[in-house]
């Protein structure tokens, strides 16, 4: 197989993000497939206490797995001079591991479609959703469990240049992880492959299709599609796909999308300043971490089935014992994370010299790798939206009181159901007028998606809400 030029590269995964119809399976025939999925699988998770978790233990400030692997729930104290708060102290997960977050491709009848899998996590709300092809820490997929091998590892671990699409390494929820990062990889085969009973092959338009809905696409594959490079063209090419995409419902927004994604001329802003204002912020503004026992956390309770913050906001380190078929363990227990509340993740959009910008805020969160990442406009995700003062934060009011009309996506997402237990946040984009000026709020900038783009090849530019949201952005 010969290594695809980037304009070819480019023009492949545009022909799939037009195609929101497969000649394999329909949309409606994805979701009643992923409804059968669900009902054929026997899913059993309970909340237990600590004391009863099997192979995790509290030792050396931690909990943590007997084998030294997989992942550990670690006290830690911030010091920090951005923000109203400069210190605080929470449990955080410490997953040092770079797993795997990857997708198979191949194209049928001139259009890729990605080899999907209908995987249960404990945490899903309605347990199965669209994962990617292979969704594996480094500990599951070396065996650590001493279960299976996940399926289509040596897929991944055998590709060569030339089948690699897409190879980032990006990161996780940083309110969440300390510092955790995954590997994000699509590639491309031509050979024929064993279709397992739980995998599906969809095109790019059906899955931004099937994001429309509440929770079907699950955080790893959303996160792994945000990285997909569309290109640079010129305008005539931008019509030409427009013309090609055309459907009568099709409405303005989803062409402006598009030619925010595949062009810079007549952005507000150049990559250089862009670049400049981050690197600007990372300067001025410190982060510093230690760690600290679980048990001595300030304003943290730690009792036999839970660890809570003492005015039960934020969220709390829960334990499960899980039993779900099909998996390379069916039984296992493990702590995980329970929110306090729903959370939202907004853009706000707004055509500036004709381009479509995005208002993109510069986010300080204690688990990221560099300090500061680019976040949507509205991220509220620790604490709750509903309660906050009016004014308080930059879009919220304009965002939760936006007209039916501007609003072009709205749905409830999962985030990872592997260490998030039940965790769902509202998902936004919000199209606004001149009612919104060109001058944004300290820490915020206009950017278009082709500039989104641009640094998201970078790796931990942009963190995981942002690209959720990027990833379900349709141009048909």
């Amino acid at each position: 197989m010969m290594q695809l030029p980037n304009q070819e590269k480019h023009f492949t995964f545009l022909r799939s993000a037009f195609a929101l119809e497969s000649p394999l399976k329909s949309n409606e025939q994805i979701k009643e497939w992923l409804a059968w999925q669900n009902s054929k699988t026997a899913v059993n998770i309970n909340k237990i206490k600590f004391s009863e978790l099997d192979l995790w233990h509290y030792n050396n400030n931690s909990l943590q797995h007997t084998s030294g692997k997989f992942f550990t729930i670690d006290g830690i104290h911030i010091d920090t001079n951005w923000g109203p708060n400069p210190s605080w102290e929470q449990p955080i997960i410490n997953q040092p591991e770079i797993g795997y977050l990857g997708f198979i491709t191949k194209e049928f009848e001139g259009i890729l479609h990605f080899l999907m899998q209908a995987k249960i996590e404990p945490g899903n709300v309605n347990h199965v959703q669209l994962s990617p092809t292979l969704q594996a820490t480094r500990s599951n997929y070396t065996q650590v469990h001493k279960g299976k091998k996940p399926l289509y590892l040596e897929y991944f671990q055998n590709a060569t240049p030339e089948q690699i699409l897409l190879d980032q390494l990006q990161s996780e929820q940083g309110a969440r992880f300390l510092k955790k990062r995954n590997r994000n990889i699509i590639i491309k085969v031509d050979e024929e492959i064993a279709l397992h009973d739980n995998f599906v092959w969809v095109t790019l338009g059906q899955l931004k299709n099937l994001m429309q809905h509440d929770n079907l696409v699950n955080m790893d594959t959303r996160t792994v599609l945000s990285g997909i490079p569309y290109g640079n063209f010129e305008p005539q090419v931008i019509d030409f796909f427009n013309y090609l995409g055309y459907k009568k419902e099709t409405n303005n927004f989803e062409k402006a999308f598009l030619k925010s994604t595949l062009t810079n001329a007549g952005s507000l802003n150049t990559l250089d300043s862009i670049t400049t204002f981050l690197t600007q912020l990372k300067s001025n503004f410190d982060l510093n971490i230690r760690q600290k026992p679980l048990k001595e956390l300030k304003d943290w309770v730690f009792g036999e089935s839970e660890i809570h913050h003492i005015e039960n906001k934020y969220f709390k380190v829960i334990a499960v014992a899980v039993e779900i078929e099909g998996r390379e363990v069916v039984k296992w227990s493990q702590p995980m994370i329970e929110p306090a509340q729903e959370g939202i993740c907004a853009f706000v959009c707004k055509e500036i010299n004709g381009l479509l910008h995005f208002a993109v805020q510069a986010k300080l969160e204690c688990g990221n790798h560099d300090i500061i990442e680019f976040a949507p406009t509205v991220q509220c995700l620790t604490g709750n939206y509903r309660q906050t003062k009016e004014g308080a934060l930059p879009f919220l009011d304009y965002i939760i009181n936006a007209k039916p009309e501007q609003i072009v996506f709205n749905t409830l997402q999962s985030e990872e159901g592997g260490r998030f237990y039940h965790e769902q946040n509202r998902n936004m984009i919000v199209i606004a007028g001149d009612e919104i000026g060109n001058e944004l709020p300290p820490n915020y900038i206009w950017m278009t998606l082709n500039q989104l783009s641009t640094f998201l090849k970078l790796n931990n530019y942009l963190n995981i809400q942002a690209r959720s949201l990027i990833a379900a952005i349709s141009f048909v």
